[in-house]
């Protein structure tokens, strides 16, 4: 059986909330004459009368430093075998994200199957260093590094660059050259969602089955909702395997046998059984004043979503909210991966994974070895590439059907941390509300309008960085929210309290509560030499 991880919860929150009633009679509440004491008369006595019927008073649910109900946290390690099928839940989900990116990017470059295959194997490689370096010497959080679609617009824009123009001319003799130029700052796309949105319900509905199963297969341990993933993903699998055999997809329009398709991809007879990434393998770099500017927006923005994963790793891991001074750290390493894509030639930036972090909460176990082990199977199946291919073989809409559940576990994460607001305070309402509202619509307008305003502009890179910028959610609510909280008035001391700051102080030293040391520590006593503030 799983234990709980009660033993993680450590320190108070210093808030007292009133459980109801007084004395055993219910004496606070009772209605009668003479006191609350064990035989006073009326309400309060043992077997009085009017106070007994009374119901008990409802109060708030408490606040919470740490989520209760986690029953692996951060660092109480599941047993082996649990563990190791734990980590290779999560190379699925990961494997997902790093197959796609390529296949929208490669293709654009004149690469094939062959090329495509070389990418991924290079991007899953540099993912598992990445996250291994992040689980020792980073955030020491169980989070993922996975390639960041907000490099798509930059990564398009060199693609599509006048200069490459001969390249997509004759791709078969200059293939190397082009993808020298191109690799050095390509990424994935958003457009994911249009890739599985006709078969979105059936997926969907096989993931949230493996969900309800407990309810009618009693089992002293949680099979069905610790393994989701692998249960929902083999389920539809297999119904997507017998649809291919079954010539149901071969008057399907082309983008639809593309991304449902089992033998699609033709990724096992293009991968080699052994390949191991070296650093230029395309070539030497090349750089552009403008498009490094471009990419550096989307290196901002990923460092907001990869802030907030951090936070949400760190709710799921029933760890206390991180130190300014980890999340610093965590920041760096991550620069360090996208400092390693750019040498080994892989297609993207990273990012810290709000899919795995949202499969935390799935499973209930946020255990740092559950992520190493997952990084290790990463760097194992880069480097036999057949292997790795077989499980990329995975239709795409199965794991679009799995962000769409595992999205909603990370945004719930953020909404966790109102609690710490007041959230009666008209301020606090129209700082969320608003925020919420222009994340929404912003990104929306850039999306149907602003990309073909400024398609025939000469400072492309420019515009590219308006658009890296104000196309991503989680940075435009974020700046909003920001502004406005450090521009409204308050309307008196008390109205400071409201943001929930009061709550924050505690964490915002590393030094400042004892429970950080157990959490965000660095291994071998690395912290006197590399001590956090």
């Amino acid at each position: 059986m799983a234990q709980s991880c009660n033993t993680c919860f450590g320190g108070g929150t210093g808030v007292c909330f009133g459980s109801g009633g007084g004395g055993r009679g219910g004496g606070r509440v009772g209605g009668g004459g003479g006191g609350g004491g064990e035989g006073g008369g009326g309400g309060g006595g043992d077997g009085g009368g009017g106070g007994g019927d009374k119901r008990p008073e409802l109060q708030p649910y408490p606040v919470k430093e740490q989520l209760p109900g986690v029953q692996y946290c951060i660092n109480s390690p599941p047993p082996w075998p649990e563990a190791l099928v734990l980590g290779f839940q999560h190379y699925l989900l990961t494997l997902g994200m790093t197959v796609l990116i390529p296949s929208i990017i490669v293709p654009r470059m004149g690469g094939g199957d062959g090329e495509k295959a070389r990418v991924i194997q290079t991007l899953l490689f540099t993912s598992g260093l990445t996250t291994l370096f992040q689980t020792l010497f980073g955030t020491r959080l169980p989070s993922v590094a996975v390639g960041s679609y907000a490099y798509m617009i930059p990564a398009t824009s060199i693609v599509l660059a006048s200069r490459h123009t001969s390249c997509l001319d004759n791709y078969v003799v200059k293939l190397h050259a082009k993808i020298c130029t191109d690799n050095e700052s390509n990424t994935g796309s958003s457009h994911y969602c249009r890739l599985f949105s006709d078969n979105y319900g059936v997926f969907g509905f096989m993931e949230k089955c493996s969900e309800y199963l407990p309810r009618y297969v009693q089992s002293k341990r949680p099979i069905c909702d610790r393994f989701a993933v692998l249960f929902s993903a083999a389920i539809a699998w297999l119904f997507a395997q017998i649809l291919t055999a079954s010539t149901a997809y071969n008057e399907r329009p082309e983008i639809t046998q593309m991304t449902c398709r089992t033998d699609r991809a033709g990724l096992i007879n293009a991968s080699p059984w052994m390949y191991i990434p070296y650093p230029f393998q395309w070539g030497s770099p090349t750089f552009k004043a403008g498009e490094v500017f471009a990419m550096m927006a989307a290196s901002f923005v990923s460092l907001f979503e990869s802030t907030g994963t951090f936070y949400a790793t760190s709710r799921y891991g029933s760890a206390t909210p991180v130190p300014p001074s980890v999340v610093s750290r965590g920041i760096g390493w991550l620069g360090i991966g996208v400092l390693l894509n750019g040498i080994f030639g892989c297609v993207t930036g990273f990012t810290a994974s709000v899919e795995n972090a949202g499969l935390l909460a799935l499973t209930k176990v946020g255990s740092r070895r559950v992520i190493q082990i997952s990084a290790g199977f990463m760097i194992f199946f880069s480097l036999f590439g057949k292997f790795g291919a077989f499980f990329a073989s995975i239709p795409l809409p199965i794991i679009a059907a799995l962000y769409c559940v595992l999205f909603g576990y990370t945004s719930s994460a953020g909404l966790g941390f109102l609690q710490f607001c007041n959230l009666n305070s008209f301020r606090t309402k129209f700082i969320l509300g608003f925020s919420f509202f222009i994340g929404i619509s912003i990104p929306q307008y850039f999306r149907e309008y602003y990309q073909y305003v400024h398609v025939h502009a000469r400072y492309s890179w420019f515009h590219d960085i308006v658009t890296v910028i104000f196309m991503s959610h989680s940075t435009v609510a974020a700046l909003v929210a920001l502004f406005l909280d450090c521009t409204l008035a308050q309307e008196n001391d008390e109205t400071a309290k409201d943001t929930g700051l009061k709550w924050w102080e505690k964490f915002s030293l590393y030094s400042s509560d004892v429970r950080n040391d157990e959490f965000y520590a660095l291994p071998c006593k690395l912290n006197k030499l590399f001590p956090s503030l």
